[in-house]
């Protein structure tokens, strides 16, 4: 299938990408054919995000979005800044010595997976055509150049053979095609290692992210108030914390994000949230209320000294594939649509050029350069490698001083140039944690949780988690760590099972696989590489 332009996404920037391409395809009386491709079984479908939502990329596509019905509509009316001091013990941290790019007046709480199910009416009301439920499982290279995608295969069973009902994938053959599948892009991945696009620049950093929406009480109800809190369960030397959002219709959306760069091999970051949920200033709010959905992602954290090169033949990286996210903000799906935005702009004007359009887009990373998303990522460049060198309270400290005092411009740039996978110490020279067992009402575990993420895969299919050398998790990961994919892994993915005898099997249930990517950045071997199952597979996520 021939299109001028594939976008492979339907997030934020996919979307945004798609929508500003046709609109200025509208206004220059021209027709631009745009395909859109999404993995989940609909838009939404694997969008999770806290989320408070700068409008500020939205306004700049839509001028009039209230007016078009986007369902960003609950207004941040109050910050709190909690330091968690122990599991009893909180100070709220005055507004003052929060760092600036925290505050989040103007800002709003929603669901992103709405806000992009919107964004995906808009795009096909301007002529987008959204293939929903299929995966771009690898780039089409023709000539040293990408020349689209093609999409997976359908009806493969797990030893490859094809079953009944077989459908091999399409190529979806495109003049540019722009990455846009979020936070460690297994596409993006790729391109970053064939045309060397990460030469000369820190390595990505991220954090895991786990979110649940939980209908409360509406006496504790406050729609807009935004808390934040740091601190427990964590140590200092651990850089993390948790959220919680009051949403509309008596729900909060809450939280906790942990540094990938953790040491601790036992650390359980599933387990760590549920510990943070029963400390008196989250308990007393969810008390009397109801779990409705869970959720897990990775998120990138390493700012601008982690951006690759931006283009390449025949394709660009725009959003959280490039890692655009803010970290001094803790937001990324305003920098992911602008981005998606100016993307689409150099498109065009590449496609306005007929046959002499360029292969390679410089005007792209030109044009970020030039935009408000550079000069918010070079304010924020210094806060997580201060946070990462310096530990919570020195890192706190620094972040003050460097982004209220100094509004991020100090005369130097910190660098982190030690991957995520490399930080564990081995299991003997770390402190085992012990976890408690989940009550019921506050905390909960994992299987129960995957199901309400509404996770499904087809069983008898190639399994999408895969090991470059299946021997190394029993005879390299678990003498040396203790296999830590047991406990990063916030679906029960990985387990360590023994026969009678005693002797360990590392298993894979990969119909667990809510598609957070924390095992393909987290494993201390680097030995897991996660691709795409089949299309429509994974969670199916409702109002996250």
């Amino acid at each position: 299938m021939d299109f001028d332009v594939v976008i492979v996404g339907a997030g934020p920037c996919g979307l945004a990408a798609a929508c500003r391409l046709l609109q200025l395809a509208a206004a220059a009386g021209r027709e631009v054919n745009v395909a859109v491709v999404e993995k989940g079984a609909e838009i939404g479908a694997h969008i999770l995000s806290g989320a408070v939502f700068e409008p500020t990329a939205l306004g700049e596509l839509f001028p009039d979005w209230r007016e078009r019905g986007a369902p960003v509509q609950v207004a941040v009316t109050g910050d709190e800044f909690h330091w968690l001091r122990s599991p009893e013990a909180a100070v709220r941290v005055p507004n003052a010595l929060v760092p600036r790019p925290m505050h989040n007046e103007g800002n709003y709480v929603i669901s992103l997976g709405r806000l992009c199910q919107w964004l995906g009416t808009q795009a096909e009301s301007l002529g987008a055509n959204i293939f929903t439920g299929f995966a771009a499982a690898a780039p089409l290279y023709e000539d040293g150049r990408v020349a689209g995608v093609i999409t997976g295969d359908q009806g493969r069973g797990a030893d490859g053979a094809e079953k009944p009902g077989f459908q091999a994938g399409y190529e979806l053959r495109a003049r540019y095609t722009i990455f846009a599948e979020g936070c460690r892009g297994h596409l993006g991945k790729e391109l970053m290692a064939r045309y060397g696009l990460r030469d000369g620049v820190d390595p990505q950093h991220y954090g895991i992210g786990l979110k649940e929406v939980w209908t409360i009480d509406p006496a504790k109800h406050r729609p807009g108030l935004v808390v934040h809190t740091l601190g427990w369960p964590l140590d200092a030397s651990t850089e993390g914390g948790g959220f919680l959002y009051h949403a509309a219709d008596n729900q909060v959306y809450l939280g906790f994000i942990i540094s990938l760069a953790y040491q601790n091999p036992h650390l359980s970051p599933f387990e760590e949230f549920q510990r943070w949920k029963q400390h008196p200033r989250i308990r007393s709010v969810l008390e009397g209320g109801q779990r409705v959905s869970y959720g897990a992602r990775a998120v990138n954290k390493g700012g601008l000294q982690s951006l690759p090169r931006l283009v390449f033949p025949g394709g660009l990286l725009a959003g959280c594939d490039a890692g655009f996210l803010n970290g001094a903000k803790i937001k990324g799906s305003h920098t992911a649509m602008k981005t998606g935005m100016l993307a689409a702009e150099a498109v065009f004007d590449a496609l306005s050029g007929g046959d002499a359009a360029p292969a390679v887009l410089e005007s792209y990373p030109e044009a970020v350069r030039g935009s408000w998303v550079h000069d918010e990522l070079y304010r924020a460049r210094n806060f997580g490698p201060a946070l990462k060198k310096l530990g919570l309270v020195a890192g706190s400290a620094f972040a003050f001083v460097d982004q209220n005092l100094f509004g991020g411009r100090l005369p130097f740039t910190l660098r982190n140039p030690q991957p995520d996978h490399a930080t564990l110490l081995p299991a003997d020279r770390a402190p085992r944690m012990a976890y408690p067992r989940p009550d019921g009402r506050i905390s909960f575990d994992r299987l129960s949780s995957v199901f309400l993420s509404s996770t499904n895969h087809e069983e008898d299919q190639p399994c999408h988690l895969q090991l470059a050398d299946p021997s190394v998790p029993v005879a390299v990961n678990l003498p040396k760590f203790d296999e830590p994919a047991q406990r990063y892994c916030p679906a029960g993915v990985y387990e360590i099972v023994r026969d009678d005898a005693g002797t360990p099997r590392f298993q894979i249930n990969a119909q667990n696989c809510v598609h957070c990517k924390t095992c393909d950045i987290k494993d201390p071997a680097q030995n897991i590489n996660w691709v795409t199952p089949e299309g429509g597979g994974g969670p199916n996520y409702a109002g996250m």
